[in-house]
């Protein structure tokens, strides 16, 4: 197995030259020593893993050669992580072990006791990039950016559940059995929590679920990796 990974967003196919970006091909040279003819794995968030030998890298770029796939396309189940920003190191700290944990979508929100009133979207899909590639993934979650949480809930599509890990209702953990398959998005509220005007709306909506996560309140970022290793569990691909 290769031990070095990059997601080239780029169509894969045997054969195929693919070019690498600047930095991409100064990680390889200039960063980890390969040398042209050296074979790492690449994959695009849609066509599975490959193999690719690498036919040259500088400071300026490089390309690569495709030589076969080395394994399928392994999506994640349709699950979301809606989470209002905390701190810069943890909230990057969410959206990797996001991404490591298997979530389709991740979207930062902005609730009235939110901290952060903004984001580095492409900062953030970067550390989603980087989680993929060192955990063996070969899918990619969008970040998307920041959005209030009461314009994200008007134009909720009420096909997909909400599991929101409610803090006031600290206590004996639950599991998730009985509740139904299919999408869902889970719901992390900023550490002050979530507003009574909010609070009241989310307890309003027939496709919220509240849980506990247990008989402490969490950090923000130790909740949303609880709760989706919970949901992945019982509902997801952990099976």
């Amino acid at each position: 197995m290769a031990r070095i990974r990059l997601f080239i967003d780029h169509p894969l196919a045997a054969g195929q030259p693919v070019p690498l970006e600047p930095a991409q091909a100064h990680y390889l040279s200039g960063v980890m020593r390969l040398k042209a003819g050296e074979v790492i794995a690449v994959f695009n968030g849609r066509e599975g893993e490959w193999a690719a030998r690498i036919v040259e890298a500088g400071k300026r770029g490089g390309s690569l050669e495709l030589i076969e796939q080395t394994g399928p396309q392994r999506d994640p189940p349709d699950l979301w992580l809606i989470f209002a920003p905390i701190k810069k190191a943890r909230t990057d700290f969410i959206v990797e072990k996001a991404a490591e944990l298997g979530v389709s979508r991740i979207l930062p929100v902005q609730t009235e006791f939110t901290n952060s009133e903004r984001i580095r979207q492409d900062r953030l899909q970067a550390h989603a990039v980087e989680a993929a590639e060192q955990c063996g993934g070969t899918f990619v979650p969008r970040v998307d950016d920041l959005v209030p949480l009461a314009r994200l809930l008007d134009g909720w599509d009420s096909a997909r559940r909400i599991l929101w890990a409610d803090e006031a209702m600290a206590g004996p953990a639950e599991t998730l059995a009985g509740l139904p398959e299919g999408p869902w998005a889970i719901l992390i509220g900023p550490e002050g929590g979530f507003s009574e005007t909010e609070r009241k709306r989310l307890g309003g909506l027939a496709q919220v679920s509240r849980i506990s996560l247990g008989p402490r309140i969490l950090r923000a970022d130790t909740a949303a990796v609880t709760a989706i290793s919970l949901w992945q569990s019982a509902l997801g691909d952990w099976r």
